[in-house]
């Protein structure tokens, strides 16, 4: 995916910038799509402080457009379905200074999907204003340790192949933990 936007960006290098923005905006919307390779594309083409800064533009500006497209779509639906998830919950009525610390605090944890923040955001009570903010702050320090990691993966540095073998370990885990809980339950 990475080598197809970087064709993209080197056929219309003029636009390189704004199509950057507007793929960081679709995968915001989709929500599900992660957005590494986005980043190592910025990175890659426009160098590290620049492709960083163009990938905070489009995942902040896709949060906050995501946010408004769900919360006009999904809000009635989604909130009687979450009302049995109680860790959902916890973020959907939370308003004020309570929800920017949340909302901030879960864009800096680099494992929870941004995707699920702006969806819950969405549909409970904070405001437009206090998760523009929040999302937009968080996502400064979450950005740069991304930015940094895939940088250091495309350079095929130490650190980048500690990361791998890093992420490859969290992986492996993962799969055992899912692996005993799909045997727990069939039993």
């Amino acid at each position: 995916m990475e080598e197809s936007l970087l064709e993209l960006f080197e056929q219309y290098s003029s636009y390189a910038i704004v199509l950057s923005i507007l793929i960081s905006i679709i995968v915001a919307i989709f929500g599900v799509i992660p957005s590494f390779f986005v980043t190592g594309a910025n990175i890659i083409f426009f160098g590290f402080w620049q492709g960083t800064f163009i990938s905070f533009l489009g995942e902040s500006i896709g949060a906050i457009i995501a946010f408004q497209l769900y919360r006009k779509g999904f809000r009635k639906f989604s909130i009687k379905t979450l009302e049995n998830y109680p860790k959902a919950k916890k973020l959907l009525w939370k308003e004020g200074k309570e929800a920017f610390y949340f909302i901030l605090s879960l864009r800096l944890l680099p494992f929870v999907p941004s995707g699920l923040v702006t969806f819950l955001s969405s549909i409970g009570k904070v405001s437009f204003l206090i998760f523009a903010i929040a999302s937009t702050i968080g996502k400064i320090p979450a950005l740069l340790i991304e930015s940094y990691s895939v940088y250091q993966v495309t350079q095929w540095t130490w650190q980048g192949k500690v990361i791998l073998i890093g992420v490859g370990i969290y992986l492996f885990i993962l799969a055992i933990k899912n692996s005993k809980k799909s045997r727990a339950s069939y039993s």
